[in-house]
C-alpha cells in the first residue's frame, strides 16, 4: 500500500458540533422542556379545578337543598298540626291568632300564617290586625277547594296583597269531618328571605342560585333582580330524571355559559340550582398560571444567563453534567414517591408534618391534621395493631410495616399500609419523633381477598362431588382414618341404588343424573343436624360416617333415607317395586375391629347382603355372624 495514501498525523479531526451549536441545542432543549412542562402543568391544573369546582358546587347545591326542605318541612310540621285541629273543631280567635303568632315568631321565614275560610275570607291570622282581602281568586285555593288532596301546596311566586312583596305560599286543604271543603291553612315565605341567605355565600356578579319546583316554576333566584319565571323543557325533565347533576349550560337569567349544579330536595317538590360562570371556577388556575408564566419567565432568563456562563466556561460542562444528573435524581424520586403521604408524628403520635398528598388520598386537608392524635383515623377493629406495633419501635434501626383501615373525608372506608421508624436529632435522641409513609392499598387488598375466596372455592371443589354436592370420595378416604382413631363409637352406611344401570338405560343420563342429585339430598337431609360426613362413593353408591353413633342409631338413620328415598316415588321400570329405591349395609365398631379398612369392609358385606336378598332394605354387619339381628331383616316402605 502507498504511504502516501494514508492520512498524515499531523491533520486535525474535524469537528462535529461547536461549543455554540451545543449551547444553542441546551438552549433549545431546556426552553422545549419548559414550555412543555408549563402546558402540561397547566392543562392538568386545569382539569383538577373544574373537578375541584365540580364538587364544591355539588356540596352547596347539596347543602342549600337540605336548608330549603328543611325550611319548608319546619312549617308543615306545624301546619299538619293545625290542620288536624281544625279538621274538628273551631278554635277562638283570640287564641288561635296568638298560637299563630308565636308559630310565626318561632319560624323566622313565616312572614304571615292564617286560615281562610271556603269563601277566600282570613278568619285567623299572624298579623297583627286581620286583613280584610278575599283570597278566593288565588290560584293555590282554587286547588285545594277543587281536590281533596290533604299534601301541602308550594305556590309561585306571588305578589302579596299584605306587604306587596314577591312571596311564596305554602298551604294545605282544610278538610271537615264530613269530608267538605273546610279552607285553607296558609304561610307565606317571602323571596327575599332566600335572597338574604343566598347573598351570604358571596359570589361573583356572575353566579347565581336558585330555587324552583319540579315544574320549573323559579320559586326565587339570587343576586336578585329581573328573572325568569320558567326555565327550559330540557332543564325540567332532567330534574325530573335524575335527583342530582352537574353540567355546563346557558343561564336563562342572563345568558352566560355557566357550570350548573342542580339537586332535588329530600321531602319536597323543589330543586336548587347553583351555577358559577366559567372565569369563576377557574379564578385560581387563572392566577396560578400567571404565577407559572412568571416562574418560566424567570426560569427561561436563567437558562439564557446560564447559557451564556456556559459558553464562557464550556470546560466546566463535565461539572454542571453532573449537578444535572444528581438534580434529575432527585426529581425523579420525588415523582415516584408523590402519591404515598409523609408523615411525621411526636412521640405521643400527634401530627407534626403531613404531605399535601392526602388530599389525594383521604381527600383531607393536610392542615386539618396538623395536631391531631393519629389513633383517632384508625379504625376501632385495627387500633390494637397500630398500637402494638408502635410499641414494638425500641430503636433507630428498627422499621415496622402495618395495615390498617382508616376513614376518607366522606367517611368511607380505605385499606392503607404504613411504614413508620423512629427519627430524631442527631445530637439529641431524647427529641423522639416517628417518621413514616402511607399509602393506599385498598386495591391490593381487595385483589388478595379475592385470591383467598378463589383459593376457598377450589379447596371446596377439591373436596365436593360436582354433581350431587356431597363429600367426594378423597374427603371420605382423608376423614375416616381420622375418625376412626379419635372416636370409640362409630358407624359406617353403604348406601347404593337398586337397579341404577336399569334405570340409566330405560330414562336416559341425564334422568340418572337427577335421579343422583334426588337421592343425595335425602342422604344430606337425613344428616344435616349431626356431625356425620355424607360422601358420594363412586357411581350410584353413597357412604355415610356416623361419629359418635352406635348400631342401633345408625339403623334409624339408615331407615329414614330408605323411606324417603322410596316416597320420592321416582319411576323405575327395571325395579320389583316400580319406583327407585336404595339398599344400606351398616357396621359399627365393635372391640374386634382391626382397623377402618376393617370397619368399611363389614358395611360392604352388609351392603353386598343386602342387595343379594332382595334390595330395598337395611342390614347390619352383626346380623351376618351374629345369628340373625331383627334389623337384619327385610325393610319395605
Amino acid at each position: 500500500m502507498d504511504p502516501a495514501a494514508l492520512p498524515s498525523t499531523n491533520s486535525k479531526l474535524p469537528k462535529l458540533f461547536s461549543p455554540t451549536a451545543i449551547v444553542a441545542a441546551v438552549v433549545t432543549a431546556m426552553s422545549v422542556c419548559v414550555l412543555g412542562l408549563l402546558v402540561w402543568k397547566g392543562v392538568e391544573a386545569r382539569t383538577m379545578a373544574l373537578a375541584q369546582g365540580e364538587r364544591d358546587i355539588r356540596n352547596l347545591t347539596h347543602s342549600l337543598a337540605e336548608q330549603a326542605s328543611h325550611s319548608i318541612q319546619a312549617i308543615d310540621v306545624a301546619m299538619s298540626a293545625m290542620v288536624d285541629l281544625l279538621k274538628y273543631q273551631k278554635p277562638r280567635v283570640d287564641r288561635f291568632n296568638a298560637a299563630l303568632r308565636k308559630t310565626a315568631d318561632a319560624l323566622p321565614q313565616i312572614g304571615e300564617i292564617g286560615v281562610i275560610d271556603p269563601d277566600g275570607v282570613r278568619i285567623y291570622s299572624s298579623a297583627a290586625e286581620l286583613p280584610a282581602h278575599n283570597n278566593a281568586d288565588r290560584d293555590y285555593f282554587i286547588a285545594h277547594r277543587d281536590s281533596p288532596d290533604p299534601s301541602l301546596h308550594i305556590s309561585e311566586p306571588l305578589q302579596s296583597r299584605l306587604t306587596g312583596q314577591p312571596t311564596i305560599v305554602l298551604s294545605r286543604r282544610i278538610t271537615r269531618e264530613d269530608g267538605s271543603f273546610g279552607g285553607v291553612l296558609f304561610a307565606t315565605i317571602e323571596s327575599r328571605y332566600f335572597d338574604n341567605f343566598y347573598q351570604a355565600f358571596k359570589f361573583g356578579p356572575h353566579a347565581g342560585i336558585t330555587l324552583l319546583r319540579l315544574d320549573g316554576v323559579v320559586l326565587a333566584h339570587w343576586p336578585a333582580g329581573r328573572w325568569n319565571r320558567e326555565v327550559s323543557a330540557d332543564f325540567r325533565a332532567a330534574i325530573e330524571q335524575d335527583r342530582a347533576g352537574y353540567t355546563k349550560t346557558t343561564s336563562p337569567f342572563d345568558g352566560r355559559d355557566k357550570y350548573l349544579g342542580f339537586e332535588r330536595a329530600s321531602q319536597y317538590p323543589i330543586v336548587v340550582t347553583v351555577a358559577l360562570p366559567e372565569e369563576q371556577v377557574l379564578a385560581a388556575w387563572h392566577e396560578d398560571l400567571k404565577n407559572d408564566l412568571l416562574v418560566a419567565v424567570i426560569l427561561m432568563g436563567s437558562v439564557v444567563l446560564f447559557a451564556i456562563l456556559l459558553a464562557k466556561e464550556f470546560g466546566k460542562r463535565a461539572t454542571v453534567a453532573r449537578m444535572l444528573r444528581e438534580r434529575e435524581a432527585r426529581y425523579r424520586l420525588l415523582a415516584d414517591n408523590i402519591a404515598d403521604v409523609v408523615i411525621l408524628l411526636d412521640r405521643n403520635g400527634y401530627f407534626l408534618f403531613v404531605s399535601q398528598s392526602v388530599e389525594t388520598i383521604l381527600g383531607l386537608k393536610a392542615d386539618e391534621l396538623i395536631g391531631k392524635s393519629c389513633f383517632e383515623f384508625v379504625h376501632r377493629d385495627n387500633l390494637a395493631d397500630v398500637t402494638r406495633a408502635t410499641s414494638e419501635l425500641r430503636d433507630w434501626t428498627t422499621t415496622k410495616t402495618v395495615q390498617f383501615r382508616t376513614f376518607r373525608a366522606d367517611r368511607s372506608e380505605i385499606w392503607v399500609e404504613i411504614n413508620f421508624k423512629l427519627a430524631g436529632a442527631a445530637d439529641d435522641h431524647r427529641a423522639i419523633e416517628v417518621v413514616g409513609v402511607l399509602r393506599d392499598v385498598s386495591e391490593r387488598r381487595k385483589m388478595e381477598d379475592e385470591l383467598n375466596a378463589l383459593n376457598v372455592r377450589l379447596a371446596e371443589l377439591a373436596t365436593t362431588d360436582g354433581l350431587t354436592g356431597l363429600a367426594n370420595r378423597r374427603s371420605f378416604d382423608n376423614a375416616l382414618p381420622r375418625e376412626f382413631r379419635d372416636r370409640e363409637q362409630i358407624s359406617i352406611i353403604m348406601i347404593d341404588i337398586d337397579h341404577f344401570k336399569g334405570f340409566n338405560d330405560s330414562n336416559g343420563h341425564q334422568a340418572g343424573d337427577e335421579c343422583l342429585r334426588r337421592v343425595a339430598r335425602v342422604i344430606a337431609d337425613a344428616t344435616d343436624s349431626t356431625s356425620a360426613l355424607a360422601a358420594r362413593y363412586g357411581g350410584e353408591e353413597f357412604a355415610v360416617i356416623l361419629p359418635g353413633v352406635g348400631e342401633q342409631g345408625a339403623f334409624m338413620v339408615a331407615e329414614v333415607m330408605r323411606l324417603a328415598v322410596r316416597s320420592l316415588a321416582i319411576a323405575n321400570p327395571a325395579a320389583d317395586c316400580g319406583v327407585v329405591s336404595i339398599s344400606l349395609g351398616i357396621a359399627s365398631r365393635t372391640a374386634t375391629t382391626a382397623d377402618e379398612a376393617a370397619l368399611l369392609g363389614e358395611a360392604d358385606a352388609a351392603l353386598y347382603e343386602a342387595k343379594h336378598s332382595g334390595r330395598n332394605r337395611t342390614v347390619l354387619a352383626s346380623s351376618l355372624t351374629g345369628g340373625g339381628h331383627s334389623a337384619g331383616r327385610k325393610q319395605y316402605a
